[in-house]
């Protein structure tokens, strides 16, 4: 039996040369696997000896040969072919492939990234995978142990069986390899938007279930992407669920939209209570007064390391989950009896541009994620009143809150703090609405935002009912000087942005 390792990831390579040798196999090898075998003290055939040919190109040709890939794509049947050519075939295969990924990474140039472009492996590693009824395709290190283990019991159902599975473990492995190089061409000259856009994504864990107990569910991670709940470390708590990742990203995007300390409880997506404060309890205690009945079962975000006095803030109230980029010692002993409550640490704020994927039956839509920011020059007061300083402060507070909200969206704020939010209705008259109803008496003096202009000027005349000092909307509509002579009626200031923000 032979086997033909060429490895650039060496991990738990020798130990595995070592069980495969003692299994009666012949270990044929190139270059620097070759070396790290002999080494380790491994009897190694090197590669030219079995080609007939030294390696060349700097390495580029060395196991493109038909005394190599006729050994290993021969099927069983074709053995005597073999035999009457003088050949002798290949039993397995493993093989990892240059680190073209990682090289790109780091930010390496064209003529770098090329050279990691691998030929020869992806080539071995589909022609192992293609003869999977009599070889092995083995290209991840973690599997050398289960291979060692199948080979030794030799119950060859249970060899066949993981042949297989390591096949197609092998093609995906190669068909990622290839996307991230596709990627990596697509990115230099097509942008974010290329003709063919690959995806690949690796299962990073089972979900009990998705958003309904009938429906099956995975988290996987976009093939060198990143993200903040992605890299998170849970502290305690029971294992996320499906709906848990969806509310946890919202929070967390929200609460990193701001720099003074802030809380952002979750409901569904939507926020239910948002603040900001000069601590961390006193915003805590903020956004949970804003909808202290919404906020049960939900999920709160905060910007700051928790500490004791925002613990025990927390600690009395059902929360499915809290995020925070550390917690003291104190705050960890204090919520550490709520077993079921999920601690997340977060390592970092949701910041920066993405490509956002919507799925559609058999397809996708792609867009660039909304992160533009807030443009000072751009903001314009077009009502005869101006706002106040504390009334510009609510009203920023007040767009980083509507833009997190389901269209069509109406945030009621102030002084730092949620006061009634309306979401996800069919009609801006209708949002308006549910967010001064659950301001009630608090919206006197407050302001309002609108994620998307005002085709009517009844939003400014409810809003006006209600006591409403200033508004921040887009503006663009045909009728905004209707918009603008209601809100001048009533005494009221109203800014355009210039940019609308839906969210569907």
């Amino acid at each position: 039996m032979r086997a033909l390792l060429s490895v650039s990831d060496k991990t738990g390579l020798v130990a595995f040369a070592r069980g495969l040798a003692g299994l009666g196999f012949e270990l044929v090898s190139t270059g620097g696997t070759a070396r790290a075998l002999e080494e380790a003290g491994l009897r190694v055939v090197r590669v030219e000896q079995v080609t007939g040919f030294p390696e060349m190109l700097g390495g580029r040709v060395k196991t493109l040969h038909p005394h190599v890939h006729a050994g290993v794509l021969a099927r069983s049947d074709q053995l005597d072919e073999l035999e009457r050519r003088g050949l002798a075939a290949f039993e397995l295969v493993a093989v990892n492939l240059y680190p073209f990924e990682r090289t790109v990474a780091g930010g390496a140039g064209e003529a770098e990234a090329l050279e990691q472009i691998d030929i020869g492996g992806p080539t071995l590693l589909r022609a192992a995978a293609k003869n999977h009824p009599r070889v092995w395709a083995v290209a991840r290190p973690e599997d050398y142990p289960g291979v060692l283990e199948a080979l030794a019991r030799g119950d060859e159902g249970e060899q066949a069986r993981l042949r297989e599975r390591l096949a197609a473990r092998a093609f995906a492995h190669t068909a990622a390899y290839d996307a991230q190089i596709a990627a990596w061409f697509a990115g230099r000259l097509e942008g974010a938007f290329p003709e063919r856009k690959i995806l690949v994504l690796d299962k990073l864990a089972d979900l009990r279930y998705g958003e309904n107990p009938h429906q099956r569910a995975a988290l996987y991670r976009e093939r060198g992407g990143s993200g903040p709940l992605l890299e998170a470390e849970q502290l305690q708590g029971k294992a996320m669920s499906f709906n848990n990742y969806g509310d946890a990203e919202a929070a967390w995007n929200l609460v990193s939209a701001f720099e003074a300390p802030a809380a952002v409880a979750v409901k569904h997506q939507n926020p239910c209570g948002v603040a900001v404060a000069d601590t961390l309890t006193e915003a805590f205690q903020k956004a949970h007064d804003a909808d202290p009945v919404s906020i049960f079962g939900g999920i709160v975000a905060l910007n700051r390391p928790v500490d004791a006095a925002t613990a025990e803030k927390l600690a009395p109230i059902f929360l499915e989950v809290v995020l925070a980029p550390d917690y003291e010692p104190e705050a960890r002993e204090r919520l550490a009896h709520k077993k079921n409550l999920r601690l997340l640490r977060v390592p970092e704020p949701a910041r920066g541009g993405y490509l956002d994927l919507r799925r559609l039956r058999g397809g996708l839509l792609a867009q660039d994620a909304d992160v533009a920011p807030l443009d000072a020059s751009a903001l314009r007061v077009v009502t005869r009143s101006a706002p106040t300083e504390s009334e510009w402060a609510d009203l920023r507070f007040a767009w980083e809150v509507v833009r997190a909200l389901r269209s069509n969206a109406i945030a009621v704020a102030r002084e730092g703090r949620t006061l009634g939010l309306g979401m996800g209705q069919t009609s801006r008259i209708d949002a308006a609405r549910h967010a001064l109803e659950r301001a009630g008496e608090a919206a006197r003096g407050a302001v309002l935002a609108s994620d998307a202009f005002f085709p009517f000027d009844d939003v400014v005349h409810l809003a006006a009912e209600y006591g409403v000092r200033a508004i921040i909307q887009p503006g663009g509509s045909k009728r905004d000087a209707d918009s603008i002579a209601a809100a001048d009626a009533a005494g009221m200031a109203m800014v355009f942005t210039g940019l609308r923000v839906f969210r569907h």
